[in-house]
């Protein structure tokens, strides 16, 4: 059996070799190393894959969201409501620019934001609210939109982990996720479902007017060179990133294909044990593609668990072991415990197991056996 790891980049590079050498080769020639023609061809591909708009690359996925949150003109101390069950970077951004970060409670099958606690949480100071879609799976947009609709909110989804998933609403109408809300960021981090050699993100719209602004933000604030007519920053996806990213966005649908498969056949060998719950899937088969497989272990040892498969040489990892209102940096006398039940208990109980295209059978067996051993069969 060949080494097991959490994400298996090595694996996934030696099948798009050639394309990914010959891509690169072509910026190496122009020596259009910044904003040069793979970026533009990767964006064009990349609205079209989507079906949106605009698509405005940047240098990570933190800055996209950031860059999204600036492109709204939102003021210091306006209210931005999040899913304390998430990475930092989402909340991170609303602090740095001095917006008030409001956290709430998550749903305990989806791990995703409870738009019942959207509503809840909703004061005169709201003005928008960010769904992430966490672990690959699509928060529940219908009933996001219209609390925002209703109270005339900005909806930005954290798309980093959910790149590729599609929502299905009531009516039939089917969508990719970041073209659900007003904007949307992405991180194309190396181990993303479509994950660059390095940092990059974008930000996605439907709207001419807020990608214009967008735009000039990403650039120092110039949409004419040394005419600064917004704040802006320094934020731009690299030619060596965007090709790697163009071959490997042609791979997209089959690299979620892959996890979907990988995620079935754990949850077929993992859905009787008494102490553990499998990843719930809210919508249809396309709405989850599994950047994580993410267990909850109830009643039993997590951590123990978390040092035997280590010592078998398994990795796992926790995602996230501490929730977002009792980290240091975001504590606020106005969070309490009794208000983030759901997540207190999660940040105990879930444990992610490798999850990425290369996996096999063989490999995926060897680690369910393990872990039942752990936990007694």
């Amino acid at each position: 059996m060949k080494e097991i790891r959490m994400v298996d980049l090595k694996g996934q590079y030696e099948f798009i070799q050639p394309e990914v050498t010959e891509e690169i080769n072509k910026v190496l020639e122009t020596t259009s190393f910044i904003n040069g023609p793979a970026v533009k061809a990767f964006q064009s591909d990349l609205e079209r894959y989507l079906d949106v708009a605009h698509v405005i690359p940047c240098a990570n996925g933190t800055d996209a969201l950031q860059i999204a949150l600036m492109g709204l003109g939102l003021q210091p101390g306006d209210e931005v409501i999040t899913a304390d069950f998430t990475f930092a970077a989402t909340v991170e951004v609303i602090a740095l620019l001095r917006l008030k970060p409001v956290l709430v409670d998550v749903d305990p099958k989806t791990f995703n934001i409870d738009p019942k606690k959207i509503e809840e949480a909703i004061t005169p100071k709201t003005k928008a609210i960010i769904p992430v879609h966490l672990f690959g799976q699509v928060a529940d947009m219908e009933s996001i939109l219209a609390i925002a609709e209703k109270h005339q909110l900005y909806v930005i989804e954290d798309n980093a982990q959910g790149i590729g998933a599609t929502y299905s609403f009531k009516d039939g109408r089917k969508a990719k996720t970041g073209t659900l809300g007003h904007v949307a960021a992405t991180s194309f981090f190396p181990s993303k479902n479509l994950g660059a050699y390095g940092d990059g993100g974008a930000i996605f719209t439907q709207d001419d007017d807020l990608a214009h602004y967008i735009r000039g933000i990403v650039n120092h604030g110039m949409y004419k060179r040394y005419y600064h007519d917004v704040v802006g920053v320094n934020s731009r996806l690299d030619s060596m990133q965007a090709a790697v990213l163009k071959v490997k966005l042609n791979y997209l649908d089959f690299y979620n294909e892959r996890r979907k498969e990988a995620a079935l056949r754990y949850t077929a060998l993992l859905k009787d044990h008494p102490n553990i719950i499998t990843p719930y899937n809210a919508w249809d088969c396309d709405a989850h593609v599994y950047h994580q497989y993410t267990l909850r272990i109830v009643n039993h040892d997590r951590d123990g668990l978390v040092q035997y498969l280590n010592e078998h040489n398994i990795p796992c990892g926790i995602y996230y072991p501490v929730p977002l209102h009792a980290q240091k940096a975001y504590q606020d006398e106005r969070f309490r415990e009794e208000d983030f039940v759901v997540t207190n208990q999660l940040v105990k109980e879930v444990i992610s197991l490798p999850m990425h295209s290369e996996l096999d059978q063989e490999q995926i067996s060897f680690i369910a056996q393990h872990l039942l051993e752990f936990l007694g069969n």
